[in-house]
């Protein structure tokens, strides 16, 4: 009598534990994902890709939940499927740093261009805003949008100085600070504001050129890394394919789980090594 009243406390306890265990987890995973919704919808909007943070939200959850299902159904690997699982709640956020990466990549190279159109406007005889008009219409996205925006603002009555500080929260660049920093001195000293463009603008020019050169030099050392990175990771799967008994350990028990955490955190570190050797930054 008293062991199954024993059994049936500890029952008991295990399933409150069990209920308050999964409670958490589910209201842990909803704000999170609610979180993560309305983080990577803000951040698309600055992008100009308008999409919902109730879809952003669903496609987060489903993220999540379909990735490490897949991973399991593809590998049949409880390992690569355990890695997959932090994987897919950070996905969505690398996914968008790497679109806003890009991005800000593209209105790099096209600043000196869109610079030159403003300063040719200016020598022309138009106003500041006209010229940013001309330069907008003459542009192409991305630069184009942020231009366009910028316009918009200051249509509807935003001050000048303003409106530049929430184009540089858009677009942090240093290129872009260096552009509305000549722009802003200019309005308060006074100056030759086609000249002072037209001289960032070749600045900047030859700062790509400089960028273009150090990456052409350092693309074989980029190389290097991405090969010693992957060929461990190229090994382990020739050799499952040609040893899997000998490779099973490595999978299938906790040394080899070990030594394959082992082996991700010195790979990582590797790669890092190189990239910041092989990073220059102008």
């Amino acid at each position: 009598m008293n062991t199954a009243l024993m059994l049936g406390t500890i029952f008991v306890l295990l399933t409150v534990v069990l209920w308050g265990v999964v409670s958490q987890g589910k209201t842990w995973f909803l704000r999170r994902t609610v979180r993560v919704g309305d983080e990577v919808g803000s951040n698309l909007a600055d992008l100009f890709i308008f999409i919902s943070t109730q879809q952003v939200a669903a496609l987060s959850a489903l993220a999540v939940l379909a990735l490490p299902v897949a991973v399991y159904v593809v590998t049949e690997n409880v390992v690569l499927t355990a890695i997959a699982i932090p994987a897919s709640l950070v996905a969505p956020r690398v996914i968008v740093r790497r679109i806003q990466s890009r991005r800000l990549h593209q209105i790099e190279k096209q600043l000196p261009d869109a610079l030159l159109m403003v300063s040719s406007a200016l020598r022309a005889g138009a106003s500041f805003p006209v010229a940013l008009e001309s330069a907008a219409q003459e542009s192409r996205p991305p630069i184009s949008q942020e231009l366009a925006l910028l316009i918009r603002e200051i249509r509807l009555g935003v001050d000048m100085g303003d409106a530049l500080t929430h184009m540089e929260k858009r677009i942090p660049m240093q290129d872009f600070l260096m552009a509305t920093a000549a722009i802003s001195i200019s309005r308060e000293v006074g100056g030759n504001l086609a000249e002072t463009l037209e001289t960032v603008a070749r600045t900047l020019r030859d700062k790509q050129q400089m960028e273009g050169k150090i990456r052409s030099l350092t693309a074989q050392g980029k190389a290097q890394g991405w090969v010693m990175t992957l060929l461990p990771v190229f090994l382990m799967v020739v050799l499952s394919h040609m040893e899997p008994t000998a490779m099973a350990p490595l999978f299938n028990k906790p040394i080899g789980w070990a030594t394959l955490a082992v082996i991700a955190v010195m790979e990582f570190l590797g790669y890092k090594a190189i990239n910041k050797i092989t990073n220059i930054d102008v």
